[in-house]
């Protein structure tokens, strides 16, 4: 009998010690540095623990969720947009978000990853075709460069914060024409672009080409001037040095002086040449000069 009774409390002891494990096992509960833990009770969020260590709460009664912290990936499906002079892109994307509020992500969307990207989904779709909409296939084409990446993202504004999502980017994997009309789409930008350029080149020597007459015009304007200052200036020494010999001639004192200056400045040229002789005529003015000389 004592032997028995014995068996039996180590059982009861076994039995609490493992009782004991199970509710204390329960009552812990272990918050990583990449995840938020959220405590219900009844299915009424309690509190959250957004720091990493060991929290404890009331077992069988208190229930935990996990979600993540850290920055989360969505890779969009391929899908096709109608741009506004309705051609049709192929649009892959993904987009980068991470959870801003844990207790509205789990009050809106139970907590759930999966309807957390369905609705990143619905709303980043939506965007994407907003944007493109309003954009032909050239600029759609030209704005891949991060214009379009900047639009979506303006147009989904603060829609997912009533999750409790904060939205970090949308980027494009790949948006491109169809495969089926790439290379007649290509072929069709390249053609306008050239006509393009043609216009340009054509407009560019126009205007060229007025400025050079323009420019031709000004010169000659400025040479017909010059010439007509030049005849001026030339007619106005002319006429002083008409005056200044008719005043030197006018004086009888000077003109015997002015014309002996003159006949040898005459006799000079004459002798410029090989031939140093200078014949004159008896009645030649120059001889007549010389004459004269006493």
């Amino acid at each position: 009998m004592a032997k028995q009774a014995k068996r039996i409390s180590g059982i009861i002891i076994l039995i609490l010690a493992v009782m004991a494990v199970i509710v204390l096992s329960s009552s812990l509960v272990v918050t990583a540095e990449d995840e938020y833990t959220i405590i219900k009770r009844f299915n009424k969020i309690e509190r959250v623990i957004d720091e990493a260590g060991l929290t404890f709460k009331t077992p069988f009664v208190e229930m935990v969720d996990k979600l993540p912290k850290s920055l989360q990936l969505y890779d969009m499906p391929t899908s096709d947009v109608i741009t506004v002079d309705k051609k049709t892109m192929v649009a892959d994307s993904y987009v980068l978000w991470r959870i801003s509020d844990p207790v509205k992500f789990a009050q809106t969307l139970n907590s759930s990853m999966t309807l957390a990207e369905s609705r990143i989904n619905t709303i980043v779709y939506n965007a994407m075709k907003n944007v493109i909409s309003s954009n032909t296939q050239n600029e759609v084409i030209s704005g891949r460069d991060g214009k379009l990446n900047a639009a979506f993202m303006e147009d989904i504004g603060d829609t997912m914060e009533q999750y409790g999502i904060h939205l970090v980017t949308v980027e494009n994997k790949h948006l491109d024409l169809p495969s089926d009309n790439k290379l007649a789409v290509y072929e069709r930008m390249i053609s306008e672009r050239a006509q393009m350029a043609g216009a340009y080149t054509a407009e560019g020597e126009s205007e060229a080409q007025m400025i050079r007459n323009e420019t031709d015009k000004e010169i000659e304007i400025s040479l017909s001037n010059a010439q007509t200052e030049a005849a001026k200036i030339i007619a106005e020494g002319e006429a002083e040095y008409m005056r200044i010999l008719s005043e030197a001639y006018s004086d009888e004192s000077r003109s015997e002086f002015y014309t002996f200056i003159r006949a040898l400045e005459a006799a000079r040229v004459a002798l410029s040449g090989s031939d140093k002789t200078l014949i004159l005529s008896k009645d030649s003015p120059l001889a007549q000069i010389f004459n004269t000389i006493e």
